[in-house]
């Protein structure tokens, strides 16, 4: 099993315990308060749609802000070098502007409680008890990864025993969730976000002072890997080495496309955020106000990777008995005093309770509205479902437990995410985008699309890539190519089995194809605001060309 070094154990002292118990004792009662405006399962499940921009703008970024980010990117930079920029300007803004701009509109007006039920309006039973059943599994791994995240964490930095810090944060999360639903994740999310930063920054700003500054860290990098380690296309021709391990056409397709769209898009753990704004204008605005600090989170952590990767040079190589993974840890140790010791430990943790909150509170809605409500236990009163919605968290919540064990054989967890996403995030996403944007497109292609599309995907990663039979570079570059797999093994499939078969009824595609929508007078209301900040497109459009003028620096 993958732990962190022994030798991370952190000098936290009492005023440290102190804050980390401060933190907890503010998100349970968050929990309590939101409980107060949960009196039905839309309550419960999707925030009875009431609230603000800001707030599920936030709570958009913080639920990815989970072991993905902190460890996980922060592992990315010690192992692959700048090439990290590309999962947030190639593979996250422009899919979150699309996700805002064309997306949410056919989410919201729909009226639907989650993603996998929009593929029941659009296509027909089959795909969508496909897509719920492969989501809810999807969502228990992903949540099970930062609950092991957390606690190898836990044990490393605190000396608290492994099970105690699975029991004690797996309870934390059940019991604002079970009390407060969604508001309550969401809530605590916000709080979350801002404690991450007050985490991240310290040790960017006293990470670049220890090594000094950019530019040394830059040119001790360069010496040990190469000048393309500090660059982000350098080295990415066809046919050319680099440390990343894919060219240009891969990150541009495999992350830039397939696996951003996909997981941006249609992962309901993020969509489920906007779907509980208070009306679609805000539901636009939520992944758009997002995208702006996406673009600057990758600074907080990229940097502390590479700095770790300069204070000890063989970082993930069994002489120097670290993994990537360590990278924060390390730091941590090495940088900060006591009390900021206490708030980066809480930012920690906040982070990784944020992203499985985010799994859990999605795991829940699915499998509650869309597969016992609408296949097994059918026509209960609204009481039924919110007291099983309850239920099936904690339920949630144990199987994490047992799913976090998993991601122990992955040195770098981003790899074993990203290896995740290609199979369920990526069939779906090639259902969605046929379904959405071509009217012909047949009742039963969305079931053979998502089928050929995960079993192509893990054909080729756990067969060609494992198996030895083509040779690809890294894990991360076979994730690319898996998810391209992926993409065009569904879109294919879902052609041919169109020409077949009958394509679902004209009259039943408004507001589900695109083209096809026309404006409520709830939106025509909307749009008499003309406040700027209220206009999705220049948020969009704005948060674009900010992250390409970021780019400049490190495309060369």
């Amino acid at each position: 099993m993958q732990t962190l070094a022994e030798g991370l154990r952190l000098p936290t002292n009492g005023l440290d315990y102190a804050i980390l118990a401060i933190y907890f004792v503010v998100v349970l009662g968050i929990g309590f308060m939101a409980r107060a405006s949960v009196k039905t399962s839309l309550d419960f499940f999707l925030s009875g749609r009431s609230l603000p921009a800001w707030v599920t703008g936030l709570a958009f970024v913080a639920a990815n802000l989970g072991a993905t980010e902190i460890l996980g990117m922060a592992a990315t930079g010690a192992q692959y070098g700048v090439a990290v920029v590309h999962w947030y300007w190639i593979g996250a803004i422009p899919a979150m502007v699309f996700l805002g701009l064309v997306m949410m509109p056919f989410y919201y007006r729909s009226k639907v409680r989650s993603v996998p039920e929009f593929l029941l309006q659009r296509f027909d039973k089959s795909a969508h008890l496909l897509s719920s059943v492969l989501f809810a599994f999807a969502a228990i791994l992903i949540a099970g990864v930062n609950l092991y995240a957390l606690s190898i964490v836990v044990e490393a930095l605190l000396g608290w025993p492994q099970w105690v810090a699975i029991v004690v944060a797996g309870l934390f999360v059940l019991v604002y969730i079970t009390i407060g639903g969604l508001s309550s994740a969401i809530y605590n999310e916000v709080l979350q976000f801002f404690v991450i930063l007050a985490a991240l920054i310290p040790l960017t700003v006293l990470g670049l002072k220890r090594v000094g500054g950019w530019d040394a860290m830059s040119d001790s990098l360069t010496k040990q890997h190469g000048g393309d380690f500090m660059t982000a296309w350098g080295g990415t021709g066809i046919g050319d080495a680099n440390p990343l391990g894919a060219n240009w056409l891969t990150i541009i397709l495999g992350l830039g496309f397939v696996l951003s769209f996909g997981y941006w898009t249609t992962n309901f753990a993020e969509v489920q955020r906007a779907l509980s704004a208070k009306n679609l204008s805000a539901a636009k605005r939520t992944p758009l106000i997002a995208a702006f600090p996406k673009i600057f989170i990758v600074f907080a952590v990229m940097i502390p990777g590479l700095v770790a990767a300069v204070i000890v040079p063989k970082i993930g190589t069994p002489d120097s008995g670290l993994t990537y993974n360590d990278a924060i840890p390390l730091l941590m140790q090495e940088l900060l005093p006591n009390g900021v010791l206490g708030i980066a430990v809480t930012g920690l943790l906040a982070a990784f309770m944020a992203g499985m909150a985010a799994n859990v509170s999605s795991f829940n809605t699915v499998f509650t509205t869309d597969i016992w409500q609408r296949y097994v236990v059918k026509d209960k009163p609204d009481t039924y479902y919110l007291r099983f919605g309850r239920l099936i968290t904690a339920i949630g919540v144990l199987a994490s437990i047992g799913t976090a064990f998993i991601a122990a054989s992955f040195s770098n967890i981003m790899s074993y995410l990203q290896t995740l996403f290609s199979f369920f995030n990526v069939p779906m996403f090639v259902v969605f985008i046929i379904g959405m944007f071509w009217k012909r497109a047949s009742m039963k292609s969305g079931v053979w699309g998502l089928v050929a599309g995960t079993a192509a995907a893990m054909i080729n990663y756990f067969w060609i890539y494992k198996g030895g039979i083509i040779d690809i570079p890294s894990d991360q570059g076979a994730n690319f190519v898996s998810a391209i797999v992926g993409f065009v093994a569904g879109a294919v499939v879902m052609v041919v089995v169109t020409l077949f078969t009958a394509p679902k009824p004209e009259a039943e595609l408004a507001g589900l194809v695109y083209g096809t929508e026309s404006p409520s007078p709830d939106e025509e209301l909307e749009e008499a605001d003309r406040a700027w900040y209220r206009k999705p497109a220049l948020l969009g459009w704005g948060a674009i060309a900010l992250a390409a003028a970021c780019y400049v620096p490190y495309s060369f």
